[in-house]
């Protein structure tokens, strides 16, 4: 992960685990649809963990979140 994009990895795990709530879902029951670990969905939506996602994880997680991927990709100045 390049540390120069450390709030955008923030802002993506913010915006993941907000949708995952405004659906109703577990970490555990969103790990288990995009064949992830709930650790992981963890480390992706934790405020003190830069963690990278793939595109392919991104899109899975739109997916199952029936929300555009841009999204995700939408940052705050």
């Amino acid at each position: 992960m390049n540390s120069k994009f450390e709030m955008e990895y923030l802002q993506v795990g913010l915006k993941i685990a907000y949708y995952r709530k405004l659906r109703g879902l577990t970490q555990e029951e969103l790990a288990e649809r995009i064949d992830r670990t709930p650790a992981f969905i963890g480390h992706v939506e934790a405020p003190n963990i830069k963690k990278a996602v793939s595109l392919d994880t991104l899109f899975a997680i739109s997916s199952v979140l029936d929300v555009p991927a841009y999204k995700f990709l939408m940052f705050d100045d």
